[in-house]
């Protein structure tokens, strides 16, 4: 296969990809070239086709359409090209011809994207399907009858323009339907350059509203963004080596050299394009939404009225859908005209006017410092206003007021996230933070300081160090400024410092320990702020992604918030502060886990909305985690996230120790026989589960070698329990790393207590609660050396032991 570079006939921009940046405009010239040099050959095949087929000359034309058509041609671009011919053409003579044409470019490695069409069947399918009509309206002559190519072009144009009312409903929806599934590029985690809203095909359509003529746009602002994004993607193609579109993580260093910017320069270059680029295409939707709601106007009768101005007061006025200044506005001597008109927008669900956006940001002095008490409530009022916040929101902050009223948000303003289940740029995932807490206001008894601590919860990743620490005190600064008093700019920089304490806690510790419990209850001193911290926690999550917020892990902080409003309900009676935790004999089983005998073992099996969760309950032994870990890695089921508790079962003669996991597995569907059939034989030794998944980890640990990942790494917690020792293992995700895990703790003879599995991306962070033989933890000593033989056992993939 030819590379990238030599299918369209070119050598690449230069030669040594990690030396230098390509010059300003490089990249659009060396896409024109590949376009000539793509044209230069067409035209030569098309000559020798005629030639070899007579009866073809004439009638028929070689059209280039689509990125060709505009001459976009990247170094990894397809030749979309169609064999155009007049219907009274034969057919056979038309075979012959692509037979001509199209051969000799597969020989040659071109990535060709072809196709055969008479002028009649040409434009009925361009009248039908939006698509082909957007790809004919770029449409450029490259051989033969140039009158062919020109009159049906001509004829695509005149009929998309007639039918613009009705085509352009369903276009509107593709392009939704598009941005749901593609995301934005101006937020993606990992942005698509074409697809993504506000990326290369948002300027395509762009380009055929503008054909209507229903709308104009400013044509020279659009097709300089698309000129930059389409520079960006010429480099990820040359990094790449392939056809590619989304921006991985990985590329973006090699991207950003080749284009002469360091990787956080080109992350912001590319989000800021994609954001103007979203900007101009929303609006001139709206534009278009207007145009298709005026009727037209008949010959002989006037032109409908224009649309009724409503006054709001205060300067404010609604007009077509969008909030707007009246006459009335005193702009130059109220600083929180715009602040009002926003909250107006947002609450109503209505646009705030660009213009008039533009107009306050030019004309409104800057806001006191600190703000008043109208102005406080104002903004509260603002972020407290659900799904409107975030258009109005964008509006603003596009006019430059968000950094006049926050200068702090330039830092996190299209900030790429570091966390691989972020969704959202920072900025973007502290909107939509606010838009879930607005949800849950009537589960707090401060909303106010509820949905500013979600604004500024990730002020702090602008800075260097845990953003949770060095965020608050930017909070608590924003804070004031805003007008709260000392003690509520505290409790939002509680807020902030404190965002991840609840489920890190609940995921990564042990929520039975009152030890854990009391960490908890000290941090949030009372009830009234912990129901500010979970209900933060869990906008947060939402917000984030998904995996963020699954059934398991919402089930974990609310059992943990639960247990921590107990302690503090009973501190605030003078109850026990700390009360000593139960050994295994004072915790019954579950109830459907009581009586499991020796020998055997139960298991329940229970569809949930993000996957499937199998419970299990045996005898306790030594190794009984590892087994059942391994039991669900041969089954082919990815464990997403665990727990495991050990039980005494007093419910027959004598007491027994029973050990009861929870396993969260990605399947939406479990075959239930086949796992019972696996754990009885890996439960009663006749399976052999070493042999079938230590060479699965032992590879998987190479490639991760291989690839430059990150090792391992154990620690010892040091005073997260009393009666255990912690241990965290933060490992790359792979086959069967849990059962590994368990596996050499067994092999080590050391009991696990409990266990607390959990996944993010491509993370895995498990907790363990472990002890010696005799139930007691183990010495700082001790805990170090059995943290330090995980480790290296886990990096080398050497998981030692019988099975």
């Amino acid at each position: 296969m030819s590379s990238p570079a030599r299918v369209h006939g070119l050598p690449a921009p230069r030669s040594n990809p990690g030396s230098e940046a390509v010059l300003p405009g490089a990249f659009a010239r060396a896409r024109w070239e590949r376009s000539d040099r793509c044209d230069s050959r067409l035209s030569e095949l098309y000559q020798t086709a005629v030639a070899a087929v007579p009866k073809a000359a004439g009638r028929t034309s070689l059209v280039a359409v689509g990125g060709y058509g505009r001459g976009e041609m990247s170094p990894c671009s397809d030749l979309d090209v169609v064999l155009l011919h007049a219907p009274d053409v034969a057919a056979a003579h038309v075979a012959q011809l692509a037979e001509q044409l199209w051969y000799p470019l597969w020989d040659e490695g071109v990535p060709l994207d072809h196709a055969v069409r008479d002028t009649r069947t040409m434009r009925t399918v361009a009248g039908d399907d939006w698509r082909a009509a957007l790809g004919m309206l770029d449409a450029r002559h490259v051989a033969g009858d140039a009158a062919l190519t020109g009159d049906l072009r001509s004829a695509v144009l005149a009929d998309w323009r007639k039918g613009a009312r009705k085509r352009l409903p369903e276009l509107q929806a593709a392009c939704q339907q598009r941005v749901e599934r593609a995301g934005e590029l101006a937020y993606a985690a990992v942005p698509d350059l074409k697809e993504s809203h506000g990326g290369l095909r948002d300027g395509v359509v762009l380009r055929a509203l503008v054909a209507t003529w229903l709308v104009d746009v400013p044509h020279q602002q659009v097709e300089e963004h698309r000129a930059a994004l389409l520079d960006v993607r010429d480099a990820l193609h040359q990094a790449a080596e392939r056809r590619s579109d989304r921006l991985q993580p990985e590329l973006i260093p090699e991207v950003a050299s080749l284009l002469g910017l360091d990787p956080e320069s080109l992350s912001r270059h590319v989000r800021g394009l994609g954001r103007r680029t979203a900007h101009l295409f929303d609006l001139t939707w709206r534009r278009v939404e207007q145009a298709l709601t005026r009727p037209s106007r008949l010959p002989g009768r006037r032109a409908s009225r224009r649309p009724a101005l409503e006054r709001l007061g205060d300067g404010i006025a609604v007009l077509a859908g969008e909030v707007v200044l009246d006459q009335k506005a005193r702009l130059e001597d109220d600083p929180f005209l715009a602040l009002r008109a926003a909250v107006e927008a947002a609450e109503r669900g209505l646009l705030l006017a660009p213009a008039t956006a533009a107009r306050l940001a030019a004309s409104a002095p800057d806001p006191p410092d600190p703000w008043p008490d109208h102005a406080r409530r104002a903004f509260v009022r603002l972020l407290a206003a659900g799904p409107g916040l975030v258009g109005v929101w964008e509006e603003l902050d596009h006019a430059g007021l968000v950094g006049r009223w926050l200068p702090e948000w330039d830092g996190v303003r299209l900030r790429g996230s570091d966390s691989s289940v972020h969704r959202f740029t920072v900025d973007r995932h502290c909107l939509e933070t606010c838009v879930e807490a607005s949800k849950r206001l009537r589960d707090v008894g401060r909303a106010d300081v509820l949905v500013v601590a979600a604004l500024l919860h990730d002020i702090g990743k602008q800075l260097a160090g845990d953003h949770s620490v060095v965020g608050a005190p930017l909070a608590e600064q924003i804070a004031a400024r805003l007008g709260f008093d000392a003690a509520d700019v505290e409790s939002i920089g509680f807020l902030v410092r404190q965002h991840l304490l609840l489920p890190v806690t609940a995921v990564r510790r042990d929520i039975d320990d009152p030890d854990t419990l009391a960490v908890v209850a000290d941090a949030v001193r009372d009830s009234d702020r912990l129901a500010l911290l979970a209900a933060l926690t869990e906008s947060d999550a939402r917000s984030a992604s998904p995996a963020a917020w699954t059934t398991w892990r919402a089930a974990l902080v609310r059992r943990l918030v639960a247990a921590v409003q107990t302690m503090l309900a009973s501190r605030s009676r003078g109850g026990a502060v700390v009360e000593p935790r139960p050994d295994a004999r004072q915790l019954p089983p579950p109830a459907w886990a009581a009586g499991v005998g020796a020998g055997s073992y139960r298991m329940r099996v229970h569809p949930q909305p993000d996957g499937t969760r199998i419970s299990v309950a045996a005898p306790d032994r030594l190794g009984l985690l590892a087994d059942i870990a391994g039991s669900l890695a041969v089954s082919g089921l990815t464990i997403r996230a665990a727990t495991a508790a050990l039980h005494e079962d007093r419910s027959g003669e004598r007491p027994a120790a029973v050990g009861v996991s929870w396993w969260d597995v990605d399947a939406a569907e479990v075959d239930v026989a086949g796992l019972r059939l696996r754990l009885d034989r890996v439960l009663d030794g006749s399976t052999d589960l070493g042999g079938r998944l230590l060479h699965a980890g032992t590879s998987s640990s190479a490639a991760a070698r291989r690839a430059g990942a990150a090792p391992p790494r154990v620690h010892v917690l040091p005073g997260v329990s009393a009666t255990a020792t912690v241990l965290e293992v933060r490992a790359g995700d792979r086959p069967a790393l849990f059962w590994r895990l368990c596996r050499l703790l067994a092999d080590a003879e050391v009991d696990v207590r409990s266990a607390h599995v959990d996944t993010l991306g491509p993370q895995a962070d498990d907790v363990v609660y472990v002890t010696d033989r005799s139930g007691r933890p183990f010495g700082e000593e001790a805990a170090q050396q059995l943290s330090a033989m995980l480790e290296q056992a886990l990096a080398d993939g050497v998981e030692g032991g019988r099975r």
